[in-house]
């Protein structure tokens, strides 16, 4: 989880840039936490709140999206979730966008099998998006978290990945020349997956995410979700990345952690 924020932080500041390097310094006064963090903080919430009982996840993801949302209007919500976030009675809207997949980290931590992964995972999407692309996105990035949890090699990660979501048969350094800003599920999460296969370390997962230019923090915070599971995240970047978030969101963090990681 915290991976994931960590991704979203750097990544926050190149968004649309199209930076296209892994050579950059990665916290500056320029960064800030956006709808990435505020989202995955929010699924954290509503997965305490269910306390191991997750029958009811699907409302208490709403309602914990939309408290979140709503007491931090101005991180970057696209127009749509943006509405959602501040309807009375929100109901999926079709979207088969990133937003999906840069929140569910979470859910690997608390999920005992990769079937019960995936049914968390599927439940705290399709409140929102539920479109077969956007919920097949957050199921992807949910397996591959969770794969780095328990002890799966890149390859079964890769295997895993390309059994049932995405066919990854590309390199970042092929397509980074010609990538440009793509929100959609299809369009992001596999790049996601390849800039963690590719990586040395969580660090360089970060780099490689950035490095390919558009949606940049969501591109990071998916990859570094899963880069936090399979390397852990170094205690420096975690002390840097927590100077940027607000104390409820610290809190979050710390309960979750000590709860499930």
């Amino acid at each position: 989880m915290l991976g994931a924020i960590i991704g979203d932080i750097v990544g926050s500041r190149f968004e649309r840039h199209n930076h296209k390097s892994k050579d950059f310094e990665l916290f500056t006064d320029q960064c800030g936490f956006t709808d990435d963090t505020a989202m995955t903080v929010a699924i954290a919430k509503a997965l305490l709140e269910c306390n191991g009982d997750y029958t009811d996840l699907s409302n208490h993801a709403i309602w914990c999206m939309q408290e979140i949302g709503q007491k931090y209007p101005n991180a970057g919500y696209g127009q749509i979730f943006y509405l959602w976030l501040h309807h009375k009675n929100p109901g999926p809207y079709r979207s088969y966008g990133n937003g999906s997949a840069m929140r569910v980290s979470p859910v690997a931590y608390v999920a005992k099998t990769e079937k019960e992964c995936i049914q968390l995972a599927k439940a705290v999407t399709q409140v929102s998006h539920d479109h077969p692309e956007g919920i097949k996105g957050a199921e992807a990035a949910a397996l591959a978290t969770w794969g780095a949890l328990n002890g799966a090699t890149k390859s079964m990660i890769q295997k895993r990945i390309e059994d049932q979501y995405y066919i990854l048969d590309f390199a970042i350094d092929e397509i980074r020349p010609k990538y440009r800003f793509d929100a959609s599920c299809q369009g992001s999460v596999p790049q996601a997956i390849e800039a963690f296969l590719e990586s040395e370390n969580f660090e360089d997962t970060i780099r490689i995410a950035v490095s390919l230019g558009g949606d940049s923090d969501t591109i990071a915070a998916i990859a570094g979700g899963i880069a936090g599971a399979y390397y852990g995240v170094p205690n420096d970047l975690r002390l840097k990345a927590i100077e940027y978030l607000p104390a409820e969101f610290i809190d979050i963090l710390e309960d979750f952690e000590k709860n499930y990681c």
